[in-house]
């Protein structure tokens, strides 16, 4: 119990440390990747002070919560922000946590700790962060749903824009809420993470972190944004897109672990200033291929491999996620009245899944209860008994529900690599789903799926009951 604990909470660190051990972020030209301009050259910075001129065309909003043990590469993020800089029509403005007395503290940029918020400025020092502070909030709590809708308020006050893009960074765990363990040997980092029930956002300090239930009363508090994107794992699932599906028009995402070093911020931050007038589904498609671009190069590839890990982001679009409801609910409705069994069957055992567990606690990832819709169907197709009455339709309604997200949902989807089973990660579409596995317990959560709006408004929660019947 003890080592799978540890696990859980660590994962999304030690999986990836190798990155920032061995490797120097740097960004090298995109042109063969996206075919355009990526010139920053003369880029001004902007004044510390309000600008009384027109709007920006892009303000970029990050809530950064490095109060975890993630704190180094949240630092480390911020100074590859500042190596870009803000200029006077894309603004940059972090919320960025750290504290002090947790694992993998770094003492580095003053050892300060609280919650401070920055207009980042062009700066190549890469050990110090030199962009102003605007504000020092204090030891503020950053998995509080309301400290993130504060930060939206404030940074859209101070900066107004035509376009908004709101990134949480940070620990993701998908759909669900952890239970705190009970275990009294557990340390006090164990303790400290688990403590909270809620997944996005993790403040260790506090032992709280934001629900997916709580996700849209940011939106609804502060209004929608063009683009939204989860620097966290686990995050690009349709039972929370469907949480935020009136707030954003572009939601950026991974249905897998997201390792470290992150996102490609250099490059995107680039692009963006390079061509500021484009709007949230180009914006969206620039930071996906600069994911993209950056796990390709040749370090990169060989942390992956090295790791046993691939690697997949995703732009989809807001406005489809009811859409999408729709037919999942009517192919769904039909697979339980068809109710070809060992098609099922077939199809919970070599969907691809996501890591959830490690190589110990499910080794053939089969536990895992995080897989790719759109791979599930294909399976199911594959292997249906065409002499079952209703199979045609529930092939038919399956294909129609996979163009759907191919050719409405989702606007761009890449991915790198296999997983430590030898799934090639071309088998990811962009949308994950709960799919339950085999029985076992790879971390206890709160029965509360019912309260996702997803849940509320598909049939997939009684899906999930009729695949539970099957071993």
């Amino acid at each position: 119990m003890k080592k799978l604990a540890l696990f859980i909470i660590l994962s999304f660190f030690s999986a990836n440390a190798y990155a920032y051990e061995n490797i120097v972020l740097n960004s090298p030209n995109l042109k063969e990747v996206i075919k355009l301009s990526q010139s920053n050259t003369d880029i001004d910075t902007l004044p510390l002070k309000k600008s009384k001129t027109a709007p920006a065309d892009w303000l970029i909003m990050v809530y950064m919560n490095g109060k975890s043990n993630i704190e180094p590469f949240a630092l480390n993020d911020m100074n590859r922000f500042e190596s870009i800089g803000s200029s006077d029509k894309v603004k940059i403005v972090v919320e960025l946590g750290r504290s002090k007395g947790l694992e993998n503290d770094t003492t580095a940029d003053g050892n300060w700790s609280g919650v401070r918020r920055y207009l980042v400025v062009k700066d190549d020092n890469m050990e110090k962060i030199n962009s102003p502070v605007l504000t020092d909030l204090g030891d503020k709590d950053m998995g509080d749903w309301r400290q993130a809708a504060d930060f939206l308020q404030w940074a859209k006050a101070a900066y107004p824009a035509k376009k908004t893009m709101f990134i949480i960074w940070d620990h993701g765990w998908g759909w669900l809420d952890p239970k705190k363990p009970s275990a009294s040997h557990l340390n006090k980092l164990t303790h400290t993470l688990a403590s909270g029930n809620k997944s996005i956002s993790h403040d260790f300090t506090t032992g709280n972190y934001i629900k997916t239930v709580d996700m849209h009363k940011i939106f609804k508090k502060t209004g929608k944004v063009n683009l939204y994107a989860s620097m966290a794992c686990f995050m690009q699932m349709a039972e929370i897109s469907y949480q935020i599906k009136d707030y954003a028009d572009i939601i950026v995402g991974s249905e897998e672990v997201v390792q470290l070093p992150s996102f490609n911020f250099e490059d995107f931050y680039r692009m963006m200033l390079a061509h500021p007038k484009v709007g949230a589904r180009q914006a969206g498609i620039f930071l996906v291929d600069t994911f993209k671009e950056m796990y390709s190069r040749p370090e990169y590839s060989e942390m992956l491999e090295e790791t046993k890990y691939g690697v997949q982001l995703s732009a989809i679009k807001g406005d489809k996620m009811e859409g999408f409801g729709k037919k999942l609910s009517a192919w769904a409705r039909i697979a339980m009245k068809v109710n070809d069994r060992d098609a099922m069957r077939k199809a919970k055992k070599d969907v691809l899944r996501f890591e959830v567990g490690d190589d110990i606690t499910d080794p053939k990832k089969e536990i895992s209860f995080y897989g790719d819709i759109y791979d599930f169907i294909k399976i199911v197709n594959a292997n249906l008994n065409k002499n079952i009455n209703g199979a045609k339709t529930l092939k038919t309604s399956g294909i129609a529900l996979q163009n759907f997200i191919d050719n409405k949902l989702v606007i761009k989807n890449v991915f790198l690599g296999k997983d430590r089973t030898g799934k090639d990660y071309s088998k990811t579409h962009g949308i994950a789903i709960h799919i339950p596995g085999k029985p076992g317990t790879l971390i206890e959560y709160e029965d509360n799926y019912a309260e996702l709006e997803f849940a509320k408004e598909t049939n997939w929660e009684k899906f999930i009951a009729y695949l539970k019947t099957i071993d």
